[in-house]
């Protein structure tokens, strides 16, 4: 006799539409709120890297990205940053090599101190992007502010929005915010269907990708030529490219606990600072002028002539990147790692196409980008969704999806970059 059927899993109870729509005005609010806060630390950064990398060395008479001023300009960063770091309230708030992405709330005194080293970092050089302090400061803020305007509201609550409007205004669209948000909620136990809980933070990343959208405009795509007439090559190349790309940000991965761990050997955050923003500026030497900042216009620079470098002169500026990278995550640096890795990974696609022409730069440039940010970020869903707006060419997606299964298998099981509290890689 056959055994009977189990009964079928209940489906999730639906949250009533009344309980959702009480979210709609805070949830935009804090989405406006955090697109003007990263607006007005981006513009204040860029501000001040105009004097510090035009007016300044055009008034003491040194080439603006000589060795020379990259190496004085990049070490006087570090050692600013590591005297305002000591001085302000909260240091910044805790090490930045053992925080991510979306954190725990911080002390709301922390975040003054916390924006004035990140607007020092982005207008000094510094090879980070703004994601990681600037949703830091965004979560905070939200938090503080959330739980005295609604003091029964889920804490939880203002985590989720804040990080999504900061995200939405970053990428210019909330599906960026969505997709890295669906990963955190879709493990979350709890009554609810997904959409309901996706519901309030996909309002805040709207306002926060509209609010940035209508100010800024914000342009992430690249000037690359369309992708047409896909071949049998190109899955080749696809399956080659994005697990090198990764590869290259397993590289990292694995060098930054080792970095950290000689930068924290100087027990002075000071001295660390400022050796490594010394180091910061010998890579900029090396590199050129283009492997230095968080890299989201430069990597525009180099996406608009393919045809400008060659092989071996895309993957150095990679190979420095990373290495710039790692050093300015591991001494003490505030800053996200996205943008520079998406750098990295365009000058490595790019590198590709310059070895092997046949291969489309769209195709190699989304390929690299897949697999170095599944490697930093370990982000499946937002490193697709970059790799794709990267080209905007939706030809890539199905060699995407083939590339991103060998990528994976490469970076699954791996440590994360990201440290515990004593300084062991998280997995």
């Amino acid at each position: 006799m056959a055994a009977p059927e189990p009964p079928a899993p209940p489906l999730p109870a639906a949250t009533p539409a009344r309980r959702l729509l009480p979210l709609v005005p805070p949830a935009l609010g804090v989405g406006v709120a955090c697109a003007l806060i990263l607006l007005g630390v981006s513009v204040l950064a860029e501000r001040l890297q105009d004097v510090l990398w035009g007016s300044l060395p055009d008034a003491l008479g040194v080439g603006r990205f000589s060795s020379l001023w990259m190496i004085v300009m990049l070490t006087a960063t570090g050692l600013a940053v590591g005297l305002v770091l000591r001085a302000v309230p909260g240091h910044g708030g805790p090490d930045p090599a053992t925080t991510g992405l979306v954190d725990a709330p911080i002390r709301p005194g922390v975040v003054p101190g916390l924006l004035l080293v990140t607007v020092l970092a982005l207008a000094g050089g510094v090879s980070l992007g703004p994601e990681n302090p600037i949703t830091a400061a965004n979560i905070a803020l939200a938090f503080w502010l959330g739980r005295r305007a609604a003091p029964g509201a889920p804490a939880e609550l203002w985590v989720a929005l804040a990080s999504a409007g900061t995200i939405g205004a970053l990428f210019g669209t909330p599906v960026a915010a969505a997709l890295i948000l669906s990963e955190a909620l879709a493990s979350q136990p709890g009554p609810g269907a997904f959409w309901d809980r996706l519901f309030a933070p996909l309002a805040a990343g709207t306002a926060g990708a509209l609010t940035m959208s209508l100010i800024a405009e914000p342009s992430f795509g690249l000037s690359l030529p369309g992708y047409s007439d896909p071949h049998w090559g190109d899955l080749t190349a696809a399956l080659v490219i994005a697990p090198a790309g990764a590869l290259l940000g397993l590289l990292a991965v694995y060098a930054f606990p080792w970095a950290h761990r000689a930068f924290t050997a100087l027990r002075h955050p000071v001295l660390a600072l400022t050796l490594g923003g010394l180091s910061l500026g010998l890579l900029g030497a090396l590199g050129g002028r283009l492997t230095l900042f968080k890299g989201l216009e430069e990597v525009k620079e180099i996406a608009g002539d393919p045809e400008g470098w060659s092989a071996g002169a895309f993957v150095g500026m990679a190979v420095v990147k990373v290495a710039a990278l790692v050093t300015a995550a591991a001494c003490g640096f505030r800053g996200g790692r996205i943008f520079p890795a998406v750098f990295a990974g365009v000058a490595l696609g790019l590198g590709a196409h310059a070895l092997v022409d046949a291969v489309a730069p769209a195709l190699a440039v989304s390929c690299a980008v897949l697999g170095m940010l599944l490697a930093v970020t370990r982000q499946g869903w937002v490193s697709l969704f970059t790799a794709a707006a990267l080209v905007g060419d939706a030809g890539v997606l199905p060699l995407l999806c083939a590339a991103v299964l060998p990528a994976w298998l490469l970076v699954t099981g791996r440590p994360l970059m990201q440290l515990d509290g004593d300084g062991a890689p998280l997995r």
